[in-house]
Formats: structure tokens, C-alpha cells, sequence
């Protein structure tokens, strides 16, 4: 594992434990010689981030669609910083280049990717974990619709196992490393469904 990509907000968010854990994640990453690849910004958490990342000695990749560094919030003194055209190809980028994603507290950009990152998972399109940082109880409400899903019959509970949650930033890597992808026969499933009716 190399490179670890983090989704996370614009904003910092109304509780100082934002701040600190993108620090913290920062401070791993750069102390276990671990790229941070995001999404290029120098504002909110995403700034944050960034910057003691590199005060730490790590590296950093942003990537950043044309249209947000013209509004001149792309971040300048980046390891690298690569410029996309689309939002999309965004996220292709940070798909192709990392090894893992975690999503810290963020919006509705923050939540859209890492639901990507694990739709793509669900489909096999790459076998990487992804993680949220549950700060503050942060994403509560959403793991526990993530739950009803799976009551509801929309989604596998294999795929819901798959997604890694974890209060601290050791745990995420600890989880990492004996990480599994689910491999599902939809065959097989379906078969069951029918056989239990």
C-alpha cells in the first residue's frame, strides 16, 4: 500500500475534532511514508490535510478539475498537483493511482465520492478497501441507513461488511491490512431467494 486516497470537506465543519483528526490522518500517512492523494484543494479539511502532510515531510497529490482551480482554490505547493477537466475524471484519477479510500467528515461532494469508490467495489471494478472515519459520531445517521438498506433488500449484507468504519485513524490501517473482497455469486443468491420462497 502506497497511496491513500482521502475524501473529505471544503468546510471545516463546526467541531475542532474535524480539524484534528485530518491532522492526525495527515501525520500517518506522512510518518508510514504514505502518499496522500485528494482532491486539491488548499480550503477546509482538505487544506488542513495537505498541510501538515508536507510539514511532516509526506507526499501529496492533489487532483483538481479545471473549473474549481479557476476559482483559484487549488492548492500551489503540493508534491503534485494534476489538473483534470471533469469532476469525473477526477475521481477515475484517484481510483487508478490509490491503494485505499477514506472518506473524513464532508458534504455532498465527500459523501458522492466515496459511495463511487464503493459502487465500484460492489461491481469488481477494483478489489480496494474504503473506510469512513467516524468522527464525532459523524456518519452515524448515514451507516444506519447503509443498515436499512440491507433490511429492505437493496443491498447484500456482504457488501455492507465490506465497508470499513472506525473511530481512530490506527484502526482504518489496522482493517486495511486484513481487508477481504467480497466476491458475491449473484447466481447463487438469487437461487437461494427463490428456493426460500
Amino acid at each position: 500500500m502506497k497511496r491513500i486516497s482521502v475524501f473529505c470537506g471544503s468546510s471545516s465543519g463546526n467541531s475542532i475534532k474535524y480539524k484534528n483528526t485530518a491532522q492526525k490522518l495527515a501525520t500517518y500517512l506522512a510518518e508510514n511514508n504514505l502518499t496522500l492523494v485528494y482532491g486539491g484543494a488548499y480550503v477546509g479539511l482538505m487544506g488542513e490535510m495537505a498541510n501538515v502532510a508536507l510539514a511532516k515531510g509526506g507526499k501529496v497529490i492533489g487532483i483538481i478539475p479545471k473549473h474549481l482551480q479557476d476559482r483559484e482554490v487549488a492548492h500551489t505547493n503540493l508534491t503534485e498537483l494534476r489538473v483534470v477537466e471533469t469532476m469525473h475524471q477526477r475521481k477515475k484519477m484517484m481510483e487508478e493511482i490509490s491503494d485505499a479510500f477514506i472518506a473524513l467528515p464532508g458534504g455532498l461532494g465527500t459523501t458522492e465520492e466515496i459511495f463511487e469508490m464503493l459502487t465500484w467495489a460492489q461491481l469488481n471494478l477494483h478489489k480496494k478497501p474504503c473506510a469512513f472515519v467516524n468522527v464525532n459520531g459523524y456518519f452515524n445517521f448515514l451507516l444506519s441507513f447503509l443498515d436499512n438498506m440491507v433490511k429492505e433488500g437493496f443491498l447484500e449484507k456482504e457488501y455492507r461488511d465490506m465497508i470499513i468504519v472506525a473511530d481512530d485513524i490506527e484502526s482504518v490501517f489496522d482493517q486495511f491490512k486484513a481487508y477481504v473482497h467480497p466476491i458475491i455469486d449473484k447466481a447463487k443468491i438469487a437461487l437461494g431467494k427463490l428456493n426460500n420462497k
